[in-house]
């Protein structure tokens, strides 16, 4: 198979267009899966995508043309190149167009495609096995997916850019139940691969947590005090996220817009001095340092390729700090540039945060609730979600978790909930339930005084 940068090459050399950038996605993955306590199937992959951008100027502006394909080769290659140019001269001027960026490129560029192997699985295989060992003897089942992912992004244009990420990630999502199947809970974990991954430990917060489910409770719809592990303070931070374009908020109508005029950057929006940021550098959550927008958008722009990711803070201190921003929406708001980070640390105050041990001790009566699953958006102008608690939701009593509950419907915005926040955890690692594919979040638990569990949700 030819080489990938050598197909980019041949691609840039093919096109006629006044411009030209090429994105590749290589990636191969192995992946184990286990049910019933036996191990069921495993299986490897290898993939390679390409998208090709083409560029045409005119008196009118100009115009771009985007193809993506699976499976490209040299004998096809030219026939993509042909499409995205036809898309282009049938497209009108592109409103986003800014100059591209020039030469730069990475030491690595030059160099193969990283590999997996079945030699990453070396350690989990045998820690997985006795995992299911001891669960068939302690008469408990579990259920589960681990995968080891490598994939390299390369990004090259007609202007001198030849920019390249390595991004391996590995992941483990299990499931304990009881043998009749009635109390079930959830746990996640990530690492730069599967052998960062501690079996053991996620093993033993499981069957922690399927102990407290011995006892099961009923209880009604309502406001609770609640504390949120950090998995659902991922899906809900990442939620924020995803509705943090500054375009969009400056327009108006969005929970980052202004009323009257602008965005509500510079407002405080926790009573907590608390942080949210991206930072491609962060040890252990290292992520793709220049941006790759394979379409333009309301928070990505195809000319923006190429662009350096610097660490962002979204909120300081408590205070929005920054929205997602192209090269044009930041000359549209006044504000600085600020692409999209592929990671997202959510922390409290320095030296403040406390064990979630220490957490539930300090609680009188609440909620526990380990993750959150189907959510989706109901208004975008609060950012109002709604969705379910799923595999382990447990009541406090007198710093005590007393037992197992139903599951909720529950009905938050998570803008709303930063201005309810009553404690901050520690900040871990942490692998959200539902964006299960963002593997960069570190988040800590968090404590809201009154989560409104809008219904009941008769879902095990």
């Amino acid at each position: 198979m030819i080489a990938t940068q050598e197909l980019i090459e041949k691609a840039l050399q093919l096109s006629r267009a006044d411009a030209c950038i090429v994105i590749a996605d290589e990636t191969n993955c192995l992946n184990i899966r286990w049910a019933n306590n036996e191990l069921t199937s495993n299986g490897f992959s290898r993939s390679r995508q390409l998208t090709i951008i083409s560029i045409l100027n005119s008196a009118e502006g100009t115009s771009t043309g985007v193809v993506l394909a699976s499976g490209v080769t040299c004998e096809s290659l030219e026939t993509l190149v042909r499409k995205a140019e036809g898309i282009a001269r049938a497209t009108v001027p592109a409103k986003d167009a800014q100059p591209l960026l020039t030469g730069r490129t990475s030491p690595n560029w030059d160099e193969p495609s990283p590999e997996t192997s079945v030699e990453v699985l070396s350690r989990f295989v045998p820690a997985m096995g006795g995992a299911l060992s001891r669960a068939r003897c302690e008469g408990r089942l579990l259920f589960g997916y681990a995968e080891h992912a490598s994939r390299s992004t390369y990004l090259a244009s007609s202007t001198g850019l030849r920019l390249r990420h390595d991004q391996p990630a590995g992941r483990v999502e299990m499931n304990a139940k009881s043998c009749d199947h009635y109390a079930s809970v959830w746990g996640g974990t990530v690492g730069t691969t599967v052998a960062d991954i501690d079996v053991e430990e996620l093993e033993l917060y499981l069957t922690r947590r399927l102990g407290w489910a011995r006892r099961r409770l009923k209880l009604p719809a309502g406001r609770y005090e609640t504390l949120l592990l950090p998995s659902p303070v991922a899906d809900l931070m990442l939620w924020l996220y995803s509705s943090a374009g500054a375009r969009n908020a400056h327009d108006g109508g969005t929970v980052f817009s202004k009323y009257g005029d602008g965005t509500r950057i510079g407002e405080r929006i926790s009573p907590v001095s608390m942080s949210l940021r991206s930072d491609p550098a962060t040890p252990g959550l290292q992520c793709n340092p220049f941006v790759v927008a394979y379409a333009s958008g309301d928070t990505s722009s195809i000319f923006d390729n190429g662009l350096p990711l610097l660490s962002t803070n979204w909120i300081s201190d408590g205070t929005l700090s920054a929205l997602v921003q192209t090269r044009l929406s930041a000359s549209l708001t006044g504000l600085p540039v600020t692409p999209r980070i592929d990671n997202l640390i959510l922390e409290g105050p320095l030296g403040m945060g406390h064990a979630l041990d220490e957490m539930i001790a300090n609680t009188a009566r609440g909620l526990l609730v380990s993750s959150l699953w189907y959510i989706r958006e109901a208004d975008p102008r609060t950012l109002l979600l709604t969705g379910l608690t799923r595999d382990g939701v447990f009541l406090i009593e007198r710093g005590e978790i007393v037992g197992a509950v139903n599951n909720f419907r529950f009905n938050e915005s998570p803008v709303d909930l930063l201005g309810r926040i009553s404690e901050v955890g520690i900040t871990e690692r942490t692998l959200p339930r539902e964006e299960v594919k963002f593997m960069g979040t570190a988040m800590p638990p968090l404590r809201i005084s009154d989560f409104n569990m809008s219904s009941v949700s008769e879902a095990l």
